[in-house]
């Protein structure tokens, strides 16, 4: 590897996962720690004006982009300036920026699978947001690679699979949708993705643009559920016997959750050669270092 790469968000599950990952190619990245508030624009101009890294991966704000059940609207303004002014950084130092995204941007009224020339119409305030954060990076930084991703599922206790996990310990019933579908994604597969990126970007290709993610099999939450009661329960006991199937209408996160968040990826596999690994083959790894860490 002749880049010198900086890794923001080391320390979470995604940042981990690609640490390791790239371990086993000895590929290392710089991992700066975090200021206590988080990574804002502040710091991370300081950052760069000290280290001047070839390429960033911005993985500083993950959980709150893809685990946490909510993020307020002050906190996530906050990421935004943060973003902007890293992308402006990257811009003027000559920075390579390859920065996360999500299907949150889009509105989930397709009924087939959304595409990188789709019309972005996010419908929470979180995807509002990242959708923002992408305007930016184009904007600001045109030696970018954006990665739009499907439903992440990581090893820590309070991301989406922790919060299932812990309902499935303790409650009678269970309540998915049957009606909305996606693309579950291994957090391990996700390291897998942005490292094989990394290394093409390393042979100075200029593949810069967005491109979409997600592991092989579209399904519903009610399927993805069943699969992972399956795998957890020869590790764990759950007092939880089935899911109960409900319409995405009726849902609580029905205003906020695309019924379709199903991503094409096809641009990523011509463009990169990255082919879509399925996401069941992943799970007895994830949760059984779920709950190795608990």
């Amino acid at each position: 590897m002749r880049m010198r790469l900086m890794l923001l968000g080391g320390g979470n599950s995604l940042g981990q996962a690609l640490i390791r990952l790239g371990a086993e190619e000895d590929i290392g990245f710089l991992a700066p720690r975090p200021p206590e508030q988080g990574w804002d624009a502040a710091s991370l101009t300081q950052l760069l004006d000290d280290t001047r890294p070839d390429a960033v991966i911005n993985l500083a704000y993950y959980f709150d982009w893809f685990q946490a059940e909510e993020v307020s609207a002050v906190r996530l303004a906050a990421q935004e300036r943060g973003v902007e002014r890293l992308a402006e950084l990257c811009q003027h130092h000559g920075i390579i920026l390859l920065q996360p995204s999500s299907y949150r941007v889009f509105d989930g009224s397709r009924a087939t699978a959304y595409s990188e020339k789709d019309e972005s119409a996010p419908l929470s305030e979180r995807g509002q947001a990242i959708w923002r954060m992408e305007q930016s990076v184009r904007a600001a930084c045109p030696k970018h690679v954006l990665l739009r991703f499907g439903w992440l599922l990581d090893d820590s206790r309070d991301g989406s699979l922790g919060r299932f996990l812990s309902r499935a310990e303790q409650a009678d019933e269970i309540c998915l949708a049957d009606d909305r579908r996606g693309n579950p994604t291994p957090v391990d597969d996700a390291a897998r993705v942005l490292l094989a990126v990394i290394k093409q970007l390393d042979c100075q290709a200029p593949l810069w643009g967005t491109y979409h993610y997600g592991g092989h099999e579209a399904t519903t939450p009610l399927a993805l559920g069943q699969a992972l009661l399956s795998e957890a329960r020869s590790l764990h006991p759950l007092k939880v016997q089935d899911i109960t199937p409900q319409a995405h209408a009726a849902r609580p996160d029905a205003a906020d959750e695309p019924q379709n968040a199903v991503l094409a990826c096809k641009k990523i596999l011509h463009t990169f050669g990255i082919k879509p690994r399925a996401w069941r083959a992943a799970l007895p790894t994830l949760l059984d270092r779920y709950y190795r860490h608990g």
